[in-house]
């Protein structure tokens, strides 16, 4: 059994989130906790293998909480927040950096048109969030240890010039992502273009969060624009982002690739096919396998490729794939994903 706490303050929320995890016969709410505080003395006594988390409460929100909660008993979180609610969006975007690993939008009830889809989506995120038995530390709570220089970029995977970097992440991606452009010279000579999985409705207050707190200029994608040097693109909700012929951002409704929308998969070909060696592929922490198979396309392009390690990764799934198709030139944590690609486009 998966053994779920449940923290948010409306008592009709938890009967719902209870209802829906308690369908499946792997799941088991051991207990509730109405805010952070009950939720700490909860985690202690209880003992859960994954908790749901709210933001807005009483005594103390979800942002202290998650963070009280992975210096303490560190335990996978998922964000269950109102996904068009500003506010709660921010704050939620806090506790990813505090250490939460998901973000979700909280589900409507029975008769709402998506509850299907939001509870499905509920259920097999705690599934892949229990199989996580250790949950990593992020790197600003680890013990700083001395990174060695990077090896000088094989002459095999030296392109003349790196014209773009395309990124692909998804479970937990976004802590990796803001790591990543914090370390970043921000007058980066090349355009990012990078495709995240999130939540339906979130994309808009992550890229204002990740451009606030990194100070490297994020932007959602729209179909048509040229790329800027020193700024990032992201795919937006429900669309393809692809590399134009023409080196403009294409937006595409085609259908889904591994059963998404964005995919990190259809990015990694039209960089592939637009810009071959004079580019650079970087595939991040995410379940499953979307764009391992074009990672490695790229690289037989010319282009510079790069897998996250396994010790870094919350999910070892997509970079993971890469790494055994032998897609991968390197293997690197995100410190070392920010100094290759600086090294890259000097």
């Amino acid at each position: 059994m998966i053994r779920v706490l449940i923290v948010e303050d409306s008592a009709v929320e938890r009967e719902l989130l209870t209802h829906i995890l308690e369908s499946d016969s792997r799941m088991q709410v051991v207990g509730v906790a109405e805010d952070g505080e009950k939720a700490l003395s909860a985690v202690e006594r209880l003992k859960p293998d994954v908790i749901t988390m709210d933001i807005h409460m009483p005594n103390l929100d979800g942002f202290d909480t998650t963070r009280r909660i992975m210096e303490t008993n560190p335990v996978p979180i998922i964000i269950v927040s109102g996904s068009y609610n500003a506010n709660d969006a921010n704050k939620s975007f806090r506790a990813i950096e505090a250490g939460a690993l998901a973000i979700l939008r909280k589900p409507g009830g029975p008769g709402h048109p998506d509850y299907p889809n939001d509870a499905a989506e509920l259920i097999r995120t705690v599934k892949m969030m229990s199989e996580i038995k250790v949950v990593k530390r992020w790197p600003r709570l680890r013990k700083e240890a001395l990174v060695p220089p990077l090896p000088p970029v094989a002459a095999r995977v030296t392109p003349e010039k790196i014209r773009v970097v395309a990124i692909g992440a998804s479970t937990g991606g976004p802590a990796v992502i803001q790591e990543i452009f914090s370390a970043l010279p921000k007058d980066l000579s090349v355009p990012l273009l990078v495709v995240q999985h999130m939540a339906t409705g979130f994309m808009e207050n992550f890229v204002k969060w990740l451009g606030d707190s990194t100070s490297f200029p994020a932007h959602i994608a729209t179909n048509g624009e040229y790329p800027a040097p020193g700024h990032a693109y992201f795919a937006p909700d429900g669309l393809h982002m692809l590399a134009g012929r023409d080196h403009r951002i294409i937006l595409s409704n085609e259908a889904p690739e591994n059963g998404l929308r964005p995919s990190v998969a259809r990015l990694f070909r039209s960089v592939a096919e637009t810009f071959g060696p004079n580019s650079a592929g970087v595939l991040l922490t995410g379940m499953g396998r979307d764009g391992a198979d074009d990672l490695k396309l790229l690289r037989n392009k010319g282009a510079v490729t790069v897998a996250q390690d396994e010790e870094s990764s919350i999910i070892f799934g997509m970079p993971g794939e890469a790494v055994r198709l032998g897609a991968a030139d390197y293997i690197l944590p995100p410190e070392r994903i920010a100094a290759l690609l600086a090294q890259l486009v000097k």
